[in-house]
């Protein structure tokens, strides 16, 4: 299995990671738990009834570190195409190698979009329907590819999407991320 970096730690991103360690693949989260989720209570999360924004959201980081998602808190600086392919996610302190890359922040990582050259319509990264850009191998989801509409339930959809086409390319078919209830 490959590696992915995700840029963000909200619904788009901690979704995304969580299918995608859950399914072994190595992933790293950057992001300084600055969601717009701690501006919200959830009425309207598929299977939450009453929650607080912040209250989600550590719920959310936990769950993610819990089935092998590491979560670092850094800022990244850049991220780059790499010579021999995949990217080169760059921190102020470190640098790391990812074949993958989701963009999963909002304005603040819009300019590591358009520094890879990713396509952008009226202020939003374009997007396909499973959350790839027109870069290989890199995925835009949440606030970033839909700032107008933007919702906790849809952005983490847009993060599953492309974990889901991720763990799909890599295993050459469509992957399906099913958990059976346990046996008695």
């Amino acid at each position: 299995m490959g590696r992915t970096v995700i840029i963000g730690d909200g619904p788009a991103g901690l979704s995304a990671a969580l299918l995608l360690a859950k399914n072994g693949h190595e992933t790293l989260v950057y992001g300084r738990d600055g969601t717009l989720l701690h501006h919200a209570h959830l009425h309207n999360y598929l299977g939450v009834l009453d929650t607080d924004g912040s209250a989600f959201q550590a719920a959310a980081r936990d769950q993610v570190e819990a089935v092998g998602a590491r979560i670092v808190d850094a800022e990244v600086t850049a991220v780059e195409a790499a010579q021999d392919g995949g990217f080169t996610v760059r921190t102020a302190d470190d640098e790391v190698h990812a074949d993958h890359v989701l963009l999963a922040g909002g304005r603040g990582v819009a300019k590591l979009a358009a520094a890879l050259g990713a396509a952008a319509a009226d202020g939003a990264v374009t997007t396909d329907g499973d959350s790839a850009t027109s870069v290989p191998g890199l995925y835009a989801a949440g606030h970033l590819v839909r700032p107008q509409r933007s919702q906790a339930i849809i952005s983490a959809g847009d993060g599953a999407k492309a974990a889901l086409d991720i763990l799909s390319r890599e295993a050459g078919e469509d992957v399906h991320d099913w958990d059976s209830p346990p046996s008695d």
